[in-house]
Parts: structure tokens; C-alpha cells; sequence
């Protein structure tokens, strides 16, 4: 009686009469939009368009920027349709492995396709950050073109284009405030794109062109520079002196991020009083990177300008224990550091003393290939971090050695994690110290970091890291997995335990037909499953295809490949049905 007098309060609520009358909202079509348009999470504005055709629609033309993290999961057609006043777009391309050269050139996401319907459809676009895509100078010059308002271009791990793309987007794109180049495969043919920049031109807030490996035209850039006074971000490519770099600071002392050039160069005692007084006027500085090919002795010159610094990329710069060391006592408002596993456990003991507020941790590999007892950081270093560090929350290592112990330690230190990339680089690698597998390591995590999202496991791994997962990690979204697991029913306890995973990528594991079709409930709600060199077969492919005719189930298979095995198996929902631009060694089942 209890539960029905309940069900009727909510019935007969104030809010259930505002949402009822003929099924919709009392407010004004413009106040709605105008209330809507002001929610900044995606989450949150899907929710809103599922509430009534009216909030459906106001969310609809309110909507001024979109995220599409698979550009295959739908057209450039239905998106128009969908948003008819998209400013900004975000859209990815390959899957993730494409990085680890998994993904055979000419695989597809080519961005031309969707410019022409947006130079139709969104001609005010401003916007376009990219990441894994394909982007020729064809459609770099297109884009200039075709979109009077544009303003920013972040491409983030594309490739086929060249200088000759950057110099028409120069040119022709006179409202440009974001030029963002980073981690491309680009052509670098000449130093002279930078000279295409109209001389009228002052509109530029973020320059990165730190990938670029061949010289500038620094007369060009200088200018450029100088004209620019709203310049806050500026990333250099290591043909930048340190001489060149002191005269950019001196014409942008407003700068907040820095990416440095070379700092190698010998230097008079003037040149160097005159470096460490630009980067003393430098007031606003909060991230510094770069420092491509490091010489110690002249790293003092940043020390002025490090107190109010959050970020440090080190990530091109193999410093070592000591180097980094003496930088970092002048760094104690440190949120975020990226350094080369040259720093070895006695810098990592240094972030820990000096970095109190370090919430995000990256450890590259100098040397990924190195064989033997290459030196880098261990499970000392880790956990060293974790007991001067409680705010971290996001951390991916890269190590040699690790062991079930110090990870245990590492979470209870820090049980606030949202990411936790661990990457043993050799594979099948167990606990150094009792020759155990890996299990309780990740065990760990999931049981003690509840809030834990993203997760990259390696070393000597058994199914039961897998049950672990599924029964603990209920907030986890991205998995990764590399050479682990004992059977099919590793990944089986990671499907139907998870509710919330939306991206599963795995390669090297024992996982076959059985694994793959145990997720079939489960992938319409994710956005993407990649398998390599598993055990899936292309009779578990097809089967997995005709079960779910909604879902993209595409197979890689080149010359010399076995007909009946599927050796990498993208599989993704989409909206669009099979795509269009497939190359002959994509097989859509």
C-alpha cells in the first residue's frame, strides 16, 4: 500500500504536472535552448536531449560542438542532420593501435569526405581538432578555402600532409587562433610556410609546430611572433637555439605555455644572463616542454620562471637523477610531469619530495627495444612517488621490473586513481622478486581504486587479473590488454562485469571465438573492440556479424595471412552501416 501511495505522490508531483501537460516543457523554445547551450558536458546534454521532443530539439540547435570518437560510427550526413549549428569539431580516426603500427597504411579516415558536406552544411565552422586521421594538403587548402571563419586546427597523430598544407592554412585562413601540430607523420619540405602568414596578421593564440624537424624560417617566425600579442602557447621545433629562443621570450613575455627548442648550444656568459632574464619576465608561465637535446649545465636558466609552473614535459629530454632533481626543488606547484625512465628511481624519489601536488604521472622508455638489464625506473621508484604524491590519480609507467607488492603499496598510497597504465615492457614478465604472476598487482587496483576509469595491464597475467576486473572494476571504460590471460574466460569475466567499459583493446592473448561471442549483449553499448593476433577465427567473425547486423565487424587480412584466421578484428557500433572507403584488405562481414 506503502509503494502505491508513492507511485501516486509522484504522479500527481508539481514536476511530473510541469513535464506532462501535452508532454513537454512551459519554457519559451529560446529560453530552453538558452539554458541548454549553457551545459559543458557531453554526458550531460545527451540526457537532456532523451527528456522530450521539445529538449530533444532545443539541444539540437543549441548544440555549437561535437565529439565523434570513431569517425565510422556515423556519417557526415547524419551529423548535419542531427547538429545544424556545429562550430567546433572533435573527431578521431584510427584505433589506437594504428600507434604501435598495428594498422596497415591506407587503412581509411580520410577527412576529406566530411569537409565537403561541412563547407555545405557548416559554413561558419571555426573549429577542427583531429587525432588519427588521414589529412592531405589537398584538404588542408580545401578547408582554408571553403570556411570563412575559421579559427583552429589541432591535428594530433595524423598523417599524409606536408608544409604545404600548413602554408595554405596560413595564408588564406585569416582568422586563425590555434594552429596545433603535434605527433604527425607530416612531409617537411621547406622553412618558408611561416613567410605565407599575412603581414597583417595578429589573430594567433597557440603555435605548435615542435614535430617539424627540418629548420624554420626564424626571420618569419620572429615577426609572427612579435605581431601576435594575444601569443599564449608556443611550442618549437629542435632547431631553435637557445640564442633564438631568448629573443621570442623577449618579444612574448605574456606566454603561459612554452615548448622549447635545442638547448645545447654554447653560450657566452652574456647570452646566458640574457636567457635567464627572459625566462624571469616570463611571469605567466605554467607549462614548460621541449628541451630537445638537453645540455644540464644550462638549466638553471629556468629556475626563474618554475615556481608558478603545473605542467613539466620532459618527455624529449633524458635528464638525469640529478638534473631533474635540482629543477624540482624549484617546482612545488607541480600537477602534471612527463619525464624519460633516465631520471631511474633517484629522480622519482626527488618527485616525491618535491611535488606534493602531483596529480598525473608519465614515465616514458629511452630506449623501448633495450635488451638485458637496461637501466630505468623499478617498483622502488613507484612506489617512492606514491608515498610523496596522494593526490595522484593518473599514472602510466613504464618499467622493466615491477612486483605484486609495490603496486599494492602504490594504491593504498594512492587510492584516488582514474588511470593506471602499467607497461612491463617484457612480455609475460612475472614478479621480479617471487617469480609470481602479476594477479594481485591488478587485483589491487581494482579493488581499491573505485573510481578507477581507464586501465593498461602487462606482465605474467592468468585469468584470475581478469575475474578481479570484472567483479571490481565497475567504473572502468578503456581496457587494455597485452600478452595476458590463460583461457577464454578471462575476457568473458571482463564483459559481463564491467558496465560501464566502452573501449576493449587487447592483442597477443590466448582469447578466441568463445571470448568474442560472449560480448554479444554487451558491444552496442561500447564504442570499439580491437583483437590482434588472438585466437579468433573468421567463422567467429561472421557469426558475431550476423548476430548483430547493427554492429561494423571489419577483419584485416594481407598477403600471406591464413584464410581462417582473422588476426585483427575491429568491431564497432555505427549508425552509418558499412563504410563506404574500405580498402580491399578490410573485410566487412
Amino acid at each position: 500500500m506503502e509503494c502505491c501511495n508513492k507511485r501516486r505522490m509522484m504522479k500527481e508531483s508539481p514536476e511530473s504536472n510541469f513535464m506532462n501537460r501535452r508532454g513537454s516543457s512551459c519554457f519559451p523554445d529560446e529560453v530552453l535552448e538558452r539554458v541548454i547551450g549553457m551545459l559543458k558536458s557531453r554526458k550531460d546534454r545527451s540526457s537532456v536531449s532523451l527528456v522530450c521532443k521539445e529538449w530533444y530539439n532545443a539541444e539540437r540547435w543549441s548544440r555549437r560542438n561535437v565529439f565523434i570518437g570513431n569517425c565510422y560510427s556515423v556519417s557526415p550526413e547524419i551529423l548535419t542532420r542531427r547538429f545544424p549549428n556545429i562550430r567546433s569539431v572533435t573527431l578521431k580516426g584510427k584505433p589506437r593501435f594504428s600507434d604501435f603500427n598495428l594498422v596497415p597504411a591506407n587503412w581509411g579516415a580520410d577527412i576529406h569526405f566530411w569537409l565537403v558536406v561541412f563547407a555545405e552544411k557548416y559554413p561558419f565552422l571555426e573549429e577542427l581538432r583531429l587525432k588519427r586521421m588521414t589529412v592531405t594538403d589537398e584538404s588542408l587548402k580545401f578547408l582554408a578555402r571553403s570556411f570563412p571563419n575559421f579559427k583552429a586546427i589541432s591535428l594530433q597523430n595524423c598523417d599524409g600532409f606536408s608544409t604545404d598544407g600548413l602554408a595554405a592554412i596560413a595564408a588564406d585562413c585569416k582568422n586563425l587562433t590555434e594552429l596545433d601540430i603535434q605527433e604527425n607523420v607530416i612531409d617537411d619540405k621547406n622553412d618558408n610556410w611561416l613567410t605565407c602568414f599575412p603581414e597583417s596578421f595578429t589573430s594567433l593564440e597557440v603555435l605548435n609546430f615542435s614535430i617539424l624537424h627540418n629548420d624554420v624560417n626564424f626571420d618569419a617566425l620572429e615577426k609572427l611572433v612579435t605581431r601576435c600579442k594575444s601569443l599564449k602557447t608556443l611550442k618549437l621545433n629542435k632547431s631553435i637555439t637557445l640564442e633564438q629562443l631568448q629573443r621570442l621570450l623577449f618579444r612574448a613575455p605574456q606566454l603561459c605555455e612554452l615548448g622549447t627548442g635545442s638547448f645545447s648550444q654554447e653560450l657566452t656568459t652574456q647570452q646566458y644572463t640574457e636567457l635567464e632574464g627572459a625566462f624571469s619576465n616570463c611571469k605567466n608561465l605554467n607549462t614548460l616542454s621541449g628541451l630537445w637535446v638537453v645540455t644540464p649545465q644550462y638549466l638553471p636558466v629556468l629556475y626563474p620562471a618554475c615556481a608558478n609552473l603545473t605542467f613539466l614535459n620532459f618527455s624529449y629530454a633524458p635528464l638525469d637523477s640529478d638534473d631533474i632533481a635540482k629543477l624540482l626543488v624549484h617546482c612545488a606547484n607541480i600537477r602534471r610531469l612527463w619525464v624519460v625512465d633516465t631520471i631511474e628511481d633517484k629522480g622519482l624519489e626527488a618527485v616525491g619530495t618535491h611535488c606534493p601536488l602531483l596529480e598525473e604521472l608519465r614515465v616514458f622508455p629511452a630506449d623501448p627495444f633495450a635488451e638485458g638489464d637496461a637501466r630505468g625506473v623499478t617498483d622502488s621508484g613507484f612506489i617512492a612517488v606514491s608515498q610523496g604524491c596522494r593526490n595522484l590519480h593518473y599514472v602510466l609507467y613504464f618499467c622493466r621490473h615491477m612486483t605484486n607488492a609495490a603496486v599494492a603499496t602504490v594504491v593504498q598510497n594512492c587510492p584516488d586513481f582514474t588511470h593506471f597504465r602499467l607497461c612491463i615492457m617484457n612480455p609475460g614478465q612475472p614478479d621480479y622478486r617471487t617469480s609470481e604472476p602479476m594477479d594481485e598487482a591488478f587485483g589491487a587496483v581494482v579493488k581499491t581504486c573505485s573510481k578507477l576509469q581507464r586501465l593498461a595491464i602487462s606482465g605474467l597475467l592468468t585469468d584470475l587479473t581478469f575475474e578481479y576486473i570484472g567483479k571490481y572494476a565497475k567504473n572502468l571504460e578503456t581496457l587494455s590488454v597485452a600478452f595476458a590471460g590463460s583461457s577464454d574466460w578471462g575476457m568473458q569475466c571482463v564483459l559481463e562485469g564491467c558496465p560501464k567499459l566502452r573501449k576493449l583493446e587487447i592483442r597477443d592473448c590466448p582469447f578466441g571465438n568463445a571470448a568474442l561471442l560472449s560480448g554479444l549483449e554487451k558491444y552496442e553499448s561500447m564504442r570499439s573492440l580491437w583483437m590482434s593476433d588472438c585466437k579468433v577465427t573468421m567463422n567467429g567473425c561472421r557469426l558475431l556479424a550476423k548476430e548483430m547486423p547493427r554492429l561494423n565487424v571489419e577483419v584485416i587480412k594481407e598477403d600471406g595471412s591464413d584464410d581462417s584466421q582473422a588476426e585483427r578484428v575491429y568491431v564497432y557500433r555505427s549508425v552509418a552501416g558499412p563504410r563506404r572507403d574500405a580498402p580491399p584488405f578490410v573485410l566487412t562481414l
